[in-house]
């Protein structure tokens, strides 16, 4: 008989808002029931949706389903922080993992996860995403430094397992306690459905969870890896320009919130590194009439002015009082609500702290 300890068991959240991406819903839950590293659950939380709720909660409404899925309803104000929070409140799992609802991950990307926090001061662990575009190739024009833009992990992060500012939140997993002392995301940054592409609702946790926790590592091991769907709109230029402008306004709230040191230590490196370096790299690209050289050279030049306005206007608004007030969970359970009552179980074994 081994006498090592069990493995930590997982909680997977997965936020969801509208029925368009119904059959993205049911990959995202079939890839995490695949897992090789099996969860103690897969959390679905509907964000404000009557009729996906209902119809997730008649998907998932078999003995072994039930055991398996738990359909809730997001308990806070509409929008992705508030869905996640409801998430964490619900979670039984001594680790909770977020997927996105139109990913699907690999077979290994729990265990992955896992075999970080064998270090007992790794609060975080976050993986690879890697874009799956709906006309079946990267745009041209498109350049990998800004591939954040639509929810993957970008040229200029190191490869690896390395230590890192902040996870991203479409791929991420934190210890149960993280949140205990940290708290939950905060609200008034992040995603509300399809409105503007507000993010870094991850960033400002993270930042605030490293403050929270003396001595506290947040990995990428980017062997954890998730597919993405990115749809046709987002291929398009006019979604590029809306979203880097809306990462502007939403890097002026981080900054608000945990202060502007700590809100762009990563940022500062890659505009001043990584982002230069991928103009030079387009240009050439282009002198040697390589397809669309000129177009990525360009549009890393265009991100960066559209986000330096967003980030002033942001700035200008939090100095007038325009900007929202945080506010972060966790939501208490009892607030959580679910399409199916059950009575939450004990922690699992094997769950660190």
């Amino acid at each position: 008989m081994s006498d090592r300890p069990a493995p930590p068991r997982f909680s997977v959240v997965i936020c969801v808002y509208t029925e368009e991406r119904w059959g993205d819903i049911l990959a995202a839950v079939d890839s995490v029931r695949k897992q090789s590293l099996p969860p103690l659950e897969t959390l679905l939380v509907v964000d404000h949706n009557e009729r996906l709720l209902h119809r997730l909660a008649e998907e998932f409404a078999g003995e072994r389903d039930r055991a398996e899925v738990r359909v809730l309803a997001n308990a806070g104000p509409r929008g992705l922080s508030s869905g996640r929070n409801t998430g964490i409140a619900a979670a039984r799992g001594a680790l909770v993992a977020f997927l996105d609802d139109d990913a699907v991950a690999e077979r290994d990307w729990l265990h992955h996860f896992a075999a970080g926090y064998e270090d007992p001061e790794v609060v975080a662990v976050g993986g690879r995403t890697l874009p799956v575009w709906a006309s079946g190739r990267r745009p041209a024009w498109f350049p990998e430094e800004f591939d954040w833009v639509v929810g993957c992990t970008y040229r200029g992060l190191p490869p690896g397992r390395v230590r890192v500012r902040n996870v991203l939140g479409g791929n991420a997993s934190f210890r149960r306690t993280a949140f205990e002392a940290a708290g939950g995301f905060a609200t008034g940054i992040g995603r509300d459905g399809d409105r503007r592409p507000l993010g870094c609702e991850e960033t400002e946790l993270c930042i605030r969870l490293a403050g929270a926790v003396p001595g506290a590592v947040l990995l990428i091991d980017d062997r954890a890896v998730i597919h993405h769907k990115v749809p046709a709109a987002r291929e398009r230029f006019a979604y590029f320009r809306t979203r880097v402008y809306a990462e502007g306004l939403s890097k002026a709230l981080v900054a608000q919130s945990v202060g502007a040191g700590k809100g762009l230590e990563s940022e500062r490196r890659y505009t001043s590194r990584v982002l230069p370096a991928g103009v030079l790299r387009g240009m050439r690209d282009a002198l040697l009439g390589r397809a669309g050289g000129a177009g990525r050279a360009g549009a890393i030049v265009t991100g960066v002015a559209l986000a330096a306005g967003g980030y002033a206007l942001g700035t200008l608004r939090a100095r007038r009082g325009g900007s929202p007030a945080f506010s972060w969970g966790p939501i208490t359970p009892e607030d959580a609500p679910a399409a199916d009552r059950r009575e939450p179980a004990a922690e699992a074994e094997g769950a660190v702290a």
